[in-house]
Formats: structure tokens, C-alpha cells, sequence
């Protein structure tokens, strides 16, 4: 925690109630970065002034979200890792989480689920066992889509619950797969976050084939069910829209967490947390 004049002087200033000059103390303390946090937190803890501990946690998020802004450009700008972007995303909800938990239990899946995998399997037989150790061995299960929990859209929760919905079950799966080079991506179907297992070994003997033709099958990642060509047709039927070739496209790294960020905003949509949503389009934005 930094200790010096100006800085004291500044934290004496948050409660001005002049708001020219409560935002010159914000510009202020915002040129010292996020090293006198601490200092902000200590204010926190030893004021009983609602409007003030309001004004602080409003600094406190600021600070944080200018970094994490700044994480996201370093992020994209490089080749993106899946599981590094997700608890990106995290941070935005707990900025001081640690991000070892999540490391070590992927950790974990890859090595139980490495130990079960040999070169004769065939894909679903591979599937299968991903399926076995994450939704079985490990007891991961799904929920439904709900815009009333935000944790069920974050790593780390998701981790330390052993529950949550397609998307965040979804990304762990995807990213479990890449590291055992299994070659199961995120699809663009409407409405839902769908996987599916990419048959690349016949490209060069079938170059212009369908995009969907390089799908063997499809993955719900609430649960790991497979489902065949026909269940999709089956869905697009139900919900009235042609099954057209941009559905089967394979989503990067950078769109999937795009996609997170998206769905995450909408736990926010109200009055009080309006801000939040807004910031989480903003870093959604920054992806496209």
C-alpha cells in the first residue's frame, strides 16, 4: 500500500461534494494505476459513509476494468488461448481471483483423461471417454441458461461448483480437446452452443465438400450427448430456419469468448448494473 502526501491528500478529496472536483481526484488517482488499490480499500474498510464506500468501489471497478480492458487488446492481439480468455472474463466479476485453481484442474482432466486415450480409438469411442472423465469421473454437470447467475457463465466458478451452463461446460470441453488434439470445435448453430467433431483426415480427397460434410457428429456440451446429422436437421426444422452453410463454420478462439462476454452481459440488464453490461459489449466489441 503506497503511503505518501499527495496521496492522502487525494483520498481526503473523494468526498467532495463539488463533482467538478471529485472527478479531477478520479483522473488523479487513475494516473497511479492500480497500485493504490490497497489504499482505496483501506479508505473502504474504515468509512461508514454509504455514498463514500460507493464512490470508492466505483474507483475500485474503474481501475480494474482499465487494466482488464488492456489484457483483452494483449489477448486478442496475439494467438488467443481459450482457457487464458475465459478467465479474462472472470476477472471482470473476481479481478483478484487466482488463476492457479484453474490451471491445475485442467491439469487434471487432460492427464485422467490422456491416461484413457490410445491411437486405435475411433472418434466416438474418443468422445466418449472425454465425455466419461468430465461428466462422470469428474460429477461436471449442466444447468440451463439463465440470466439470474453469472457465475454460471465463469471458469472458475464453474470449476469450484462442478456446474455450469453449455457455455462455460462448453469452453472447458473445447479447451480439454485442444489439448489432447482432438479436434472438437464450437459451431455456429442459432440458439445454442453446440460442439462438433471435425473429420480434416479426407480434406485433401474431398476439397469442396459442405462444410457440415466435415462434421462426424455433434456434441451438447451441457451433458456431452452426441447427436447425429439428422437431430440437427431435426432442430433447424423446429425452429423454422434452413440449415445454411455458416451454421457449420468452425468458431475461433476470439469469437467463442466474444460470445461469452455477450451472454454474461445480460445478467446485467437492469438499472443498478446497467454500467456492467455496457462494459462487458464494450469488451465483446474489442473481439469482433
Amino acid at each position: 500500500m503506497k503511503d505518501n502526501n499527495e496521496i492522502i491528500a487525494l483520498l481526503h478529496l473523494i468526498d467532495d461534494p463539488d463533482e467538478d472536483v471529485y472527478e479531477t481526484v478520479c483522473d488523479k488517482i487513475f494516473t497511479l494505476g492500480k497500485d493504490i488499490i490497497p489504499n482505496l480499500e483501506n479508505l473502504w474498510e474504515n468509512t461508514s459513509n454509504d455514498e463514500i464506500q460507493e464512490r470508492i468501489e466505483i474507483l475500485i471497478h474503474r481501475l480494474h476494468f482499465r487494466d482488464l480492458t488492456d489484457d483483452f487488446i494483449k489477448w486478442a492481439a496475439k494467438e488467443p488461448d481459450l482457457i487464458n480468455g475465459a478467465i479474462l472474463v472472470a476477472r471482470y466479476h473476481y479481478p483478484d481471483m487466482d488463476a492457479g485453481f484453474i490451471y491445475q484442474e485442467i491439469e487434471k482432466l487432460r492427464r485422467n483423461t490422456w491416461l484413457e486415450l490410445n491411437n486405435y480409438l475411433t472418434p466416438i469411442e474418443e468422445i466418449n471417454i472425454v465425455t466419461s472423465i468430465f461428466y462422470n469421473y469428474y460429477k461436471q454437470k449442466g444447468v440451463e441458461f439463465s440470466y439470474t447467475n453469472p457465475d454460471d457463465y465463469l471458469i472458475n466458478k464453474t470449476l469450484e461448483s462442478k456446474k455450469g451452463n453449455a457455455l462455460s461446460n462448453g469452453i472447458i470441453y473445447i479447451a480439454l480437446c485442444q489439448l489432447l488434439d482432438l479436434p472438437v470445435n464450437a459451431v455456429n448453430i442459432p440458439k445454442q452452443l453446440i460442439l462438433a467433431y471435425y473429420n480434416t483426415r479426407n480434406d485433401l480427397l474431398n476439397p469442396n465438400k459442405f462444410l457440415s460434410e466435415e462434421i462426424n457428429f455433434f456434441i451438447d456440451p451441457l451433458n456431452g450427448q452426441m447427436y447425429s446429422h439428422q437431430d440437427v436437421d431435426a432442430y433447424f426444422v423446429r425452429i423454422s430456419l434452413p440449415p445454411i452453410t455458416n451454421y457449420f463454420r468452425k468458431q475461433n478462439n476470439k469469437q467463442i469468448i466474444q460470445y461469452l462476454l455477450k451472454e454474461l452481459s445480460k445478467c446485467f440488464d437492469n438499472d443498478r448494473n446497467r454500467y456492467k453490461m455496457d462494459e462487458l459489449i464494450q469488451l465483446a466489441n474489442l473481439l469482433a
